[in-house]
């Protein structure tokens, strides 16, 4: 049992020789490296704008908009990582490499949808409205660290043994 905690486990390798391959020459990939930093500036810029209207009561309208915007960017992303991993793994989603990141991801999702559902539909006041964006955005932190985790992995991976 203590070998599965030991500190320097060999880990097995986040890609094939193949795979590693098909990441570094699809567009793909330069797609995805747009979209992680520009969802994430958006969410800062949501988030901010979301807690001012906490703060202070005013400027719904601009959070809503905001969040609205950072959904946009996530459900673009989800789709264009899906063709990622087609064309890196072969499959489109739950690549045994990116099962538990892809798994989250759909709740992160669910919970996004769940926002745009109650705004459009009108069946949430807007105070549950943004509790509803804030248990999302809590979701995406946690989803997108899982993500810094594995491209920190992947470049340890890929670095030379010293």
């Amino acid at each position: 049992m203590a070998e599965v905690f030991a500190p320097h486990a060999p880990q097995q390798a986040l890609y094939t020789p193949e795979q590693r391959a098909r990441r570094d020459n699809t567009v793909w990939t330069l797609v995805q490296g747009i979209l992680a930093p520009l969802q994430f500036l958006v969410f800062l810029a949501s988030l901010g704008l979301v807690l001012r209207y906490l703060a202070t009561g005013s400027g719904y309208e601009i959070a809503t908009a905001s969040i609205v915007l950072k959904t946009a960017i996530l459900y673009l992303i989800m789709v264009t990582g899906a063709i990622w991993e087609k064309v890196v793994f072969g499959q489109w989603l739950f690549a045994p490499a990116f099962f538990w990141e892809d798994v989250f991801s759909f709740g992160v999702i669910a919970l996004h949808t769940l926002y745009l559902y109650g705004l459009f539909a009108g069946v949430f006041p807007p105070e549950t409205l943004i509790m509803i964006a804030l248990a999302a955005y809590a979701a995406y932190v946690v989803n997108a660290g899982q993500f810094l985790w594995k491209l920190r992995v992947a470049r340890q991976q890929s670095e030379p043994a010293a």
